[in-house]
């Protein structure tokens, strides 16, 4: 049985632009700048599945001239929407926000394909599962045996285009010579869900507040795939957008909604063991401001690396690469070089440190590690007592603060803190722990966060990654809650938790850090000191006041 997409979209369309699953619209009707030659083909995976290619090759090349190629494969192109921003005047390849021209003008091919179910390809999605790794694999395989390629394939793309960058390292196909990914999805469990609680999606362009559950992922992207295609689309293309089996719809949606871990689905899409080792060489980038793909598991996978020549850029950014907005000026050139030295095999020297780190300070320096092999994880035991599990509902009686005396000299947290704790209440209650970066004047900045469910009584709590400066005369803050609700979905037990004991690990660098690359201020950190900032009444500070033992920082690494 077929369900029409058009009369899916038809039917679902105002749901899909409520849910604002979009992004800002490039400028102009031709969202590639400069001028190229355009043509279409179908690429045959192992299952028989037919996968639609965009290819754009730089104006003037002939046919028969081999040049390396860049590859984007994505659920996102659809010729006829960018996810769910109408291209109704723009015929030809959507490439909205991906910048080919900056590969076109240095003389490569780049090749668009749509991943199974979506834009012009037949099949089911299956959210990062074997079909679209195979989709990856098949792809790259193809381009690296076309008379116009050199038999050299770049991944490049950010979000889910960069997570499918990842599948083709798991799946290592023939050709592929490096990868460019940024703020991809690493475990798509963790993407949507921390320890079994739903973290929340911003409503864009309404609001960037967390507002959709991850349970809906799995909804919205199906309602991208039922895009249909354009009247002047190629008769293929619009035959295999305008079907999508019923029995790509039910499985899908139960097995994304499904906040158990270890079910089969989970552990299969889990990428970190499947890149361990990797020696392909990774251009990887994470902000840790991304409210999206998140500052967590991405490090996991970084640090299971084998050798090669491998990048990074970790800073202060959101869900975007840092071709702008970043606070840098040479990010284009570094990606350029990178792929240069790697697919097009010129003799180029690839710019910057191994990890470019842009600290919350607005200061930027180069790590050959992160976290660093300074880093010391120093225990905090933190103040005790009772919260009450409510949600929504504001109130005292939902926090428990843990506050230092003001630091005697400049502290630098950089890596993944962790807390634990000892509780009695509900298992189905949560505990949140956040940390805060306290003023003198009693404005507390977020630092980082993490939720857990109480489950057994002894929960371990994950927290998200950050590099923060904090200044002599601050004092840092932990505090201890039910849940913060802009950030995860959680329906409260409305009972009494109780915390017997409990701890933070702050990881702090022990040697001072002289920043030493050019850089500014991130569009992000404004933003973020404006959204993530509270005022501390002044007997809260006096009254969850300990004394905290930090270490003695040294000179200069």
């Amino acid at each position: 049985m077929v369900i029409e997409r058009t009369v899916l979209m038809r039917a679902l369309c105002g749901v899909l632009l409520v849910l604002g699953i979009s992004v800002p619209a490039t400028a102009g009707a031709d969202p590639i700048p400069v001028p190229f030659q355009w043509r279409q083909a179908f690429i045959d995976a192992p299952d028989g599945t037919r996968l639609h290619a965009d290819i754009l090759r730089p104006e003037g090349v002939s046919d028969d001239t081999k040049t390396p190629v860049i590859m984007t494969v994505s659920p996102y192109r659809n010729h006829l929407a960018y996810i769910s921003q109408p291209r109704v005047v723009e015929k030809g390849p959507n490439a909205e926000n991906m910048n080919p021209e900056l590969f076109l003008n240095a003389g490569y091919t780049y090749v668009v394909v749509d991943l199974r179910g979506y834009g012009g390809s037949s099949g089911c999605p299956d959210f990062g599962g074997p079909g679209e790794r195979s989709d990856v694999k098949a792809a790259v395989e193809w381009a690296a045996d076309q008379p116009w390629s050199t038999g050299r394939v770049g991944l490049a793309g950010i979000s889910y285009e960069g997570w499918t960058g990842l599948m083709g390292l798991a799946e290592k196909p023939r050709g592929l010579a490096a990868v460019m990914s940024f703020e991809p999805v690493v475990d798509p469990y963790a993407y949507l869900y921390m320890q079994g609680i739903a973290w929340k999606f911003s409503l864009k362009p309404v609001t960037e507040t967390g507002v959709r559950p991850g349970d809906l992922a799995g909804f919205e992207h199906l309602l991208i795939a039922s895009t249909p295609a354009r009247p002047d689309d190629l008769p293929e293309y619009q035959a295999n957008a305008s079907k999508l089996p019923l029995d790509c719809y039910v499985p899908y949606l139960q097995n994304t909604s499904n906040h158990d871990p270890n079910t089969e689905f989970w552990r299969d899409r889990d990428l970190v063991e499947k890149v361990r080792g990797n020696t392909i060489p990774l251009f990887l980038g994470q902000g840790f401001a991304d409210g999206n793909t998140r500052a967590d598991r991405i490090f996991e996978l970084w640090n299971g690396l084998g050798p090669g020549d491998h990048k990074a850029w970790f800073g202060q950014w959101g869900h975007r690469t840092c071709n702008d907005k970043c606070g840098t000026p040479y990010f284009n050139n570094e990606f350029l070089a990178f792929m240069d030295k790697h697919v097009a095999q010129r003799d180029v020297t690839v710019p910057g440190p191994r990890i470019t780190m842009g600290q919350f300070d607005t200061r930027w320096r180069g790590e050959t590690a992160f976290p660093a092999a300074d880093v010391r994880r120093v225990p905090i035991g933190l103040r005790t007592g009772s919260y009450t599990d409510r949600g929504l509902i504001p109130g005292p009686d939902r926090e428990i603060w843990t506050i230092s005396e003001p630091l005697a000299q400049d502290q630098h947290l950089s890596g993944l803190p962790s807390a634990t704790a000892r509780v009695t209440g509900p298992r189905e209650a949560t505990i949140t722990a956040e940390i805060y970066d306290i003023a003198p004047d009693g404005r507390a900045t977020l630092v980082s966060r993490g939720i857990a469910p109480v489950g057994d009584g002894n929960p371990r709590i994950r927290m998200l990654a950050q590099d923060w400066p904090i200044p002599a005369g601050h004092r840092i803050g932990v505090r201890i809650m039910d849940v913060f609700d802009e950030v995860w979905a959680h329906p409260p037990t409305f009972a009494q938790v109780t915390v017997t004991e409990a701890s933070i690990e702050l990881p702090l660098l022990t040697a001072v850090r002289t920043p030493d690359l050019p850089g500014g201020v991130s569009e992000a950190i404004p933003k973020w000191r404006n959204e993530k900032t509270i005022t501390l009444d002044a007997a809260v500070v006096k009254n969850a006041t300990v004394a905290m033992t930090l270490p003695t920082r040294t000179g200069d690494r």
